[in-house]
């Protein structure tokens, strides 16, 4: 099985998003399971991403060589993100999923780690700006903020260690995302 996973933005959100479905895929039984990252057309921002036609331009050029196309946007505290998404997964079928992460990608990451006392996990969920407020802040504690991955490389290999911690905290979406992909492999 091949997913080609598609952020709004590659350019770190990749870093999260290979390793964590990679891992999800596995506890799911698709061990072997290939996760690509779109990196050609850049997106560049939700916006984009929730156009028809840009996501049109992804499925007509690698829809034959994958058997999913699973669209990973942030929420940004914008409920109707959702509607949204199921709007695009009628538009283009069984093999396009769409999943929004509660705020943000670096939220699921924060699931699968052991985060510092003071942070209670509900304030941390809450957030609109997870990112900024915990993720980035984390990374600098741990030091590995320096790279042009602001540390999603090495927290997002450490969270997806814990797809089941993930799954917990965050049921919303990654968790629902979880129990549709289950469907979907065992298929």
């Amino acid at each position: 099985m091949t997913v080609l996973v598609v952020p709004e933005d590659f350019r770190k959100d990749q870093f999260i998003l290979k390793p964590i479905l990679s891992r999800l895929l596995a506890s799911l039984g698709k061990p072997h399971a290939t996760v690509r990252v779109c990196v050609d057309p850049l997106l560049g921002g939700v916006g984009e991403a929730l156009k028809s036609e840009r996501v049109a331009e992804i499925v007509d050029r690698y829809g034959g060589r994958v058997q999913l196309i699973l669209l990973c946007i942030d929420r940004d505290g914008n409920a109707g993100r959702r509607q949204r998404l199921d709007q695009l997964e009628n538009e283009f079928g069984e093999r396009f999923l769409g999943a929004e992460a509660w705020e943000e990608i670096e939220t699921w990451t924060l699931a699968g780690l052991t985060l510092p006392a003071e942070w209670p996990w509900a304030e941390v969920r809450a957030e609109v700006h997870v990112k900024e407020r915990y993720f980035d802040v984390l990374a600098r504690q741990r030091g590995v903020d320096g790279g042009p991955d602001g540390g999603r490389s090495e927290l997002g290999e450490e969270a997806a260690r814990r797809i089941d911690a993930i799954r917990q905290k965050c049921p919303e979406d990654f968790n629902a995302l979880a129990t549709r992909l289950e469907v979907i492999v065992r298929n």
